[in-house]
C-alpha cells in the first residue's frame, strides 16, 4: 500500500504521563518533529499521535490501551495517521504492544527518543509497525532539538538514570544507570536559554543530589569537574553556586534529590546563592525505619529529620514538599503512625501521597504483607487530612507577607471567573493575585500583599504593589505573535503540557521512585 499523497505538513499531538522527566522528554520529541518539518496540530486531528507513557503505576499499560483502542477508529477514518508510543512503558513492553495494539506504527524507548522522525518515516515507507528499543543511552537527551513549552521556565537536566535500587521503583531498570552530563554544557544550556528570555530553570535528574557520581572517580573525572569540587564540596553543590553566577537567571529549582546523598555542603550553596529558591521537594516516602528498610531507602528517621532540620536553619522561610507511599508491604499500624509523627515534625507546606500500588517488575509487588484496599484506603484518608491541616497552618503564615510572584499561564483554573491571574511566588506556592490595572504578562514579575491562605494556594486581592515588566515576559509576548501563539505555557510547579484535555496529570519528579 504507497503512502498518501501529503497536501501539506504533517501535524503531531504529543500525550504525555508521568513525572517531570516525561515532560522534558516530551518537549524534546516537540522539537524533534518539528525539526523534521511536522506542525504541532492544535485543534485539527493530528496525522501523528505520540503517546509518552510512564509505567510507576499497576495500571498503567490498561490506561495506555484503553486510549490506543479510542484511537483505532479514529485513524481508520484518518488516511495515512500514524501512532507512536514511546516512554518508559514502551522501553519495559516492547513487543507486547504491537501485539496488543497492531495498529500502532512506532514503538520507541528511553533510550533512543532521537529516533523518532526516522522510524515515522520508514514506517510509513515501509508500511509496516517499527519497534526500536536500545538498552542504554544512544545520544544524551539534552543534546537533541527542544520546543519549549514555557518561554519564562524551563527545565534543565543534569542526569539521566538511577544507581539506586528502591524495592518499589521499576525507573532505573527502564532509564538504566546514571549519566551525567559536564558541568559546562549544564551551564551552557542555561546560559542560552536565559538569554532567551528564561528567568527560572529547575535542575532535573532521577537523583539530582548525586550527581557527579556518573563520572565516576574523582580523580579521572573531567577537569571542569574536579574544579567544581575544590575545596571538598559535592559537584552538585559545585553546580548550584555556578548557577548564581549566570547573569539575569532569577530562579534556580532543582528536583528530586535523595535523602542519602543530602549533605551539608549543598544546604550551604542553597542559602548563599541568591537565586536559589527557598524551597526543597524531598520524597520521604515513609516515616518507618522497618519500611525504609524494606524499601531499600538508604536513609532512617533520623536522618530524614535532621536534614529538615539543617534545611530550617539555615533558610527559616523555605518550603518543603514531599513524596509518602501509604500501604506499603508489610505496613503496620505502627509504621504508619511513625509516618505520621515525620509529617507532624517536618511540618510540610504539602505532599504528594499515593497509595502503594503492584508495579509489575520490581521486588515488592512479589513481597509477603500485600495489605487490604481498605486499609491503605483507611490510612491514606488519614495521612490526607493530617496534611491538609498543616499546609492550611502553614500557608496561614503567609499572611501579611510580601511576595514577589512570577505571573504564570495557565495555573489558576478560576481566574477567569474570579478576575484574577495567578503565578508562584519564589518558594512555588501558587498565588492568585487581583488583576492589576497596567497590562501583565506571563513572565512578568508582579508584587503582592497575601490577604487570604487555603490549604493549596494563597490570595493576595489588595492592589498590585508593583509590576516589573521582564525579557520573560517580552519572549511571551513575542510567542503569541509567532508560531508559538496559542501554546499553553508550563510552570515548574505542577507542569502538564499540550492540549490539556490530550494530557493526563503528571506526577512529580518520576514521584515515588526519587
Amino acid at each position: 500500500m504507497s503512502a498518501p499523497i501529503e497536501t501539506g505538513p504533517r501535524t503531531y499531538e504529543i500525550r504525555t504521563y508521568g513525572c517531570q522527566m516525561n515532560v522534558h522528554d516530551s518537549e524534546r520529541l516537540s522539537g524533534l518533529l518539528e525539526s523534521a518539518g511536522y506542525v504541532r496540530a492544535g485543534d485539527t486531528e493530528p496525522d501523528v499521535v505520540v503517546f509518552n507513557t510512564c509505567a510507576v503505576r499497576e495500571n498503567a499499560d490498561n490506561r495506555l490501551y484503553g486510549n490506543l483502542g479510542h484511537l483505532r477508529p479514529v485513524k481508520d477514518g484518518h488516511p495515512g495517521m500514524q501512532i507512536a508510543v514511546g516512554g518508559c512503558l514502551a522501553q519495559k513492553d516492547r513487543d507486547t504492544i504491537v501485539k496488543r495494539a497492531p495498529w500502532v506504527d512506532v514503538v520507541f524507548g528511553t533510550h533512543n527518543i532521537g529516533s523518532l522522525p526516522a522510524l515515522l518515516e520508514r514506517s510509513r515507507v515501509q508500511s509496516e509497525a517499527q519497534v526500536e528499543i536500545e538498552e542504554s543511552l544512544v545520544t544524551f537527551p539534552s543534546t537533541l532539538p527542544t520546543r519549549r513549552e514555557s518561554p519564562y521556565a524551563a527545565w534543565v537536566s543534569i542526569s539521566v538514570g538511577c544507581n539506586n535500587t528502591c524495592t518499589f521503583c521499576i525507573v532505573p531498570s527502564l532509564r538504566g544507570k546514571e549519566k551525567d552530563r559536564r558541568p559546562g554544557e549544564i551551564l551552557a544550556e542555561v546560559e542560552a536559554l536565559v538569554a532567551e528570555g528564561v528567568l527560572e530553570v529547575t535542575l532535573l535528574g532521577q537523583n539530582v543530589n548525586a550527581y557527579g557520581s556518573g563520572f565516576g572517580a574523582l580523580a579521572a573525572a573531567p577537569e571542569e569537574v574536579r574544579a567544581m569540587t575544590a575545596g571538598g564540596q559535592s559537584a552538585f553543590a559545585g553546580l548550584l553556586r555556578a548557577c548564581g553566577q549566570v547573569e539575569g537567571l532569577e530562579r534556580v529549582r532543582f528536583t528530586s534529590p535523595h535523602p542519602k546523598d543530602f549533605t551539608d555542603d549543598v544546604i550551604a550553596a542553597m542559602a548563599e546563592t541568591p537565586n536559589v529558591t527557598p524551597s526543597l521537594h524531598m520524597p520521604l516516602q515513609s516515616g518507618s525505619d522497618a519500611v525504609l528498610r524494606a524499601m531499600r531507602r538508604s536513609y532512617r528517621q533520623e536522618r530524614y529529620l535532621g536534614i529538615i532540620e539543617k534545611v530550617r536553619a539555615a533558610i527559616p522561610d523555605a518550603a518543603i514538599t514531599t513524596d509518602i507511599i501509604v500501604g506499603f508491604p508489610g505496613e503496620t499500624d505502627a509504621d504508619f503512625e511513625q509516618t505520621l509523627h515525620v509529617v507532624r515534625e517536618a511540618r510540610f507546606s504539602s505532599a504528594f501521597t499515593f497509595q502503594y500500588s503492584k508495579r509489575p517488575g520490581t521486588p515488592a509487588a512479589t513481597m509477603d504483607g500485600q495489605l487490604p484496599k481498605e486499609v491503605v484506603q483507611e490510612r491514606y484518608e488519614r495521612l490526607v487530612a493530617l496534611q491538609e491541616e498543616i499546609s492550611w497552618a502553614e500557608n496561614k503564615k503567609q499572611l501579611g507577607r510580601t511576595l514577589e510572584v512570577l505571573v504564570a499561564e495557565g495555573e489558576g483554573r478560576k481566574d477567569g471567573e474570579t478576575r484574577r491571574l495567578s503565578g508562584r511566588a519564589a518558594d512555588n506556592r501558587l498565588v492568585h493575585f487581583r488583576a492589576p490595572a497596567e497590562p501583565v504578562r506571563p513572565g512578568d514579575m508582579v508584587t503582592v500583599e497575601v490577604t487570604y491562605a487555603a490549604p493549596h494556594h494563597l490570595v493576595a486581592d489588595k492592589p498590585v504593589e508593583a509590576v516589573r515588566r521582564t525579557r520573560a515576559g517580552d519572549a511571551w509576548e513575542a510567542r503569541q505573535g509567532g508560531g508559538g501563539a496559542g501554546a499553553k505555557g508550563v510552570s515548574l510547579g505542577m507542569p502538564s503540557i499540550g492540549r490539556p484535555a490530550a494530557q493526563a496529570a503528571v506526577a512529580p519528579g518520576c514521584s515515588t521512585p526519587s
